[in-house]
């Protein structure tokens, strides 16, 4: 899957739970990890990790490798490693108080 057509996937699967606020960063030359990240909100702990579970469910369904997914136990912030696109399902706290989109956008 083309990175493109990967971040749409991510965005259609993380709307599909209700997530809030979905930005796409665009981190190349920014990053070494990854070349996009995709930031959004859940309305709790319990959205937060659902919301990852499904796109890791959805993922794994379309062949697509996951390289890890850290913080899905607390579900303030639940990363979901693509590759290509890092996925970050955040509660509104957590997104305020580490700014990723302000961070990145630097």
């Amino acid at each position: 899957m083309q990175t493109q057509q990967l971040i749409a996937f991510v965005v259609d699967k993380v709307d599909d739970m209700k997530a809030k606020d979905i930005v796409q960063l665009d981190v190349k030359g920014k990053s070494t990890e990854t070349e996009c990240m995709v930031v959004c909100s859940g309305t709790s702990n319990r959205h937060t990790r659902s919301v990852a579970a499904y796109l890791v469910q959805e993922a794994k369904k379309a062949g697509l490798t996951i390289l890890g997914i850290e913080g899905e136990k607390s579900g303030d912030w639940v990363l979901v490693d693509l590759g290509e696109v890092v996925v970050h399902v955040m509660l509104d706290e957590s997104r305020g108080f580490y700014q990723l989109e302000k961070l990145w956008a630097a």
